[in-house]
């Protein structure tokens, strides 16, 4: 029993851990459309611990771990080191500074399962991108994308001409308490399967719920600028109830088509934080504003980062998960996950 114990340190573990699935990339690759065979550089959320430098033993130490080399190996895993949280920069009551007070505890951003992190020039290299629907579920994710974007710009008051930073603010805070939905649905329901079949889920868990925190985080964002009303916090009940039911009914019909409608959905938040930045370079809203102090700390940007910085770094956010979805809608869902934990930037 014990030597199988110490076997498993050398079986790649799948599902947890968020391993790179490397040797398994140019099968998704060799999957996807022309337009995009695209794959994620890797990119590591964390600063790699450096492993201490051990002491030199001599005299009767030193014959003692001479001993203790020529013996046996230890039967059983060795620990892992805890992984760093790096520099987030909390307030010593361990609030974000600056921030509206959700009761945040370090923990919330710090254990969270990645943050992101860009170089100016890929944020800068970030355009809107579509993946022509070519197959039948495609199709279908495509038209309940169109559908639900004409309603949604209706309840929202979406112009191309005449946004207000409260319009603007309106928009964003309503579309990302919907974004965030269909990857905890899509992970909750991955997971269930590998508990139900008793077999791993080949990674895809970890990558949906980074999505799905991720758009969380766009949202406690916002909501440092603006607090919404009680109508506002109706309709937003009344929205998850609604997606959060169909979304659920429709991955377990098809989770290609789930995932195709989410690549679709995705690009459309390109568009839209595209359009948020035309505006915003045209001076008619947040001129100099400075970006949310959690923001800063969760995509490490500069102190003196401003709302365009946070707009750019939240569309490469959204280009990341439209690539993601897209892939996922394309491979066999039993596949390795062929993306990087940590990933973030699209080549």
């Amino acid at each position: 029993m014990l030597p199988a114990i110490a076997a498993m340190r050398f079986v790649p573990s799948v599902a947890l851990g968020g391993l790179a699935y490397t040797a398994q990339q140019h099968l998704a690759r060799a999957a996807l459309p022309h337009a995009w065979q695209e794959q994620l550089q890797a990119k590591r959320f964390y600063v790699a611990p450096q492993p201490a430098e051990e002491a030199k033993p001599n005299g009767a130490a030193a014959a003692a771990a001479q001993v203790a080399a020529s013996g046996p190996a230890p039967r059983h895993p060795s620990v892992s080191p805890p992984m760093p949280t790096g520099y987030l920069g909390f307030a010593a009551n361990g609030r974000l500074p600056g921030a509206i007070d959700f009761h945040t505890v370090p923990s919330d951003v710090a254990a969270a399962m990645g943050t992101p992190a860009y170089d100016s020039d890929y944020l800068a290299s970030v355009q809107p991108k579509h993946l022509r629907p070519e197959r039948g579920y495609q199709k279908v994710g495509f038209k309940a994308v169109s559908l639900v974007r004409a309603v949604f710009d209706r309840m929202t008051g979406y112009s191309k001409d005449n946004m207000t930073e409260a319009l603007w603010l309106r928009r964003m805070i309503f579309l990302e308490t919907v974004a965030g939905v269909p990857g905890m649905v899509a992970g909750m329901l991955r997971h269930l399967k590998s508990l139900r079949r008793m077999e791993r889920d080949n990674g895809w868990i970890n990558t949906l719920l980074q999505e799905a925190e991720n758009e969380r985080m766009h949202l406690l964002t916002f909501l440092t600028l603006r607090d919404p009303g009680i109508a506002f916090r109706t309709m937003v009940i009344l929205a998850q109830g609604v997606f959060f039911n169909a979304y659920f009914l429709a991955y377990l019909v098809s989770p290609r088509a789930c995932h195709a409608a989410v690549g679709y959905l995705e690009e459309e938040a390109v568009k839209t934080y595209t359009h948020a930045l035309k505006d915003i370079d045209e001076g008619k809203l947040w001129k100099d504003t400075p970006a949310p102090a959690i923001a800063v700390n969760y995509w490490r940007l500069p102190k003196d980062a401003t709302m365009r910085d946070l707009i750019l770094a939240i569309r490469a956010d959204e280009a990341s998960h439209s690539h993601v979805n897209h892939t996922f809608s394309v491979i066999r869902q039993d596949a390795p996950n062929p993306f990087h934990q940590g990933s973030n930037h699209i080549a």
